[in-house]
């Protein structure tokens, strides 16, 4: 009799420990839905202000139809492309907001300074909002890989987390005025 209680403790316990890691498993893929839905608004932010300013006639020409496009293209990628058109709005901000002089142009129209702090504050953002995300993948990543997990299939059929990948490094005179505030 006390050899059906021991089998029916070590039961019992290992069944709390597998509930316990599926209900972690699915806290964290929680966490990674909501970073991913901070980190597209975030990035749904810059690409709106850098398709503003493209439209705006504050830009030289040239400058407004890149900003344009790009903002525009990475607005409309599709999901498996996003990486990649987000990587080129960043590149398109360094290219365009590549010395003061554009930033300046910025500034000195009307309602110049709230636009600068708009741009400031979408590009200072999205690699934080980017790091969540990326941290959160990662420790789901690191509970999915334990053997009890595959074994006993405590993920359901979540799909594998993928880490979000993109060049995000905001223009220099952006950055300084971010890290100056």
């Amino acid at each position: 009799m006390t050899t059906l209680i021991w089998i029916a403790a070590v039961l019992v316990v290992i069944g709390v420990y597998l509930s316990w890691t599926a209900g972690r498993l699915d806290r964290l893929h929680a966490r990674i839905d909501a970073a991913r839905a901070a980190l597209d608004a975030q990035l749904l932010r810059r690409a709106s202000v850098a398709q503003e300013l493209g439209t705006s006639g504050i830009l030289d020409p040239a400058a407004s139809i890149v900003l344009y496009e790009v903002a525009h293209e990475a607005r409309q990628a599709a999901e498996e492309q996003r990486e990649v058109a987000e990587s080129g709005l960043s590149q398109a901000l360094r290219a365009v907001f590549d010395d003061e002089g554009q930033l300046e142009a910025v500034r000195e129209a009307p309602g110049g300074e709230q636009t600068v702090a708009e741009l400031t504050a979408a590009v200072r953002r999205v690699p934080m909002a980017r790091r969540f995300h990326n941290d959160a993948v990662r420790a789901a990543r690191a509970v999915r890989r334990h053997r009890v997990v595959r074994w006993f299939r405590l993920a359901g059929h979540a799909p594998f987390p993928m880490a979000f990948e993109m060049d995000d490094e905001p223009p220099a005179v952006l950055g300084d005025r971010a890290v100056g505030r």
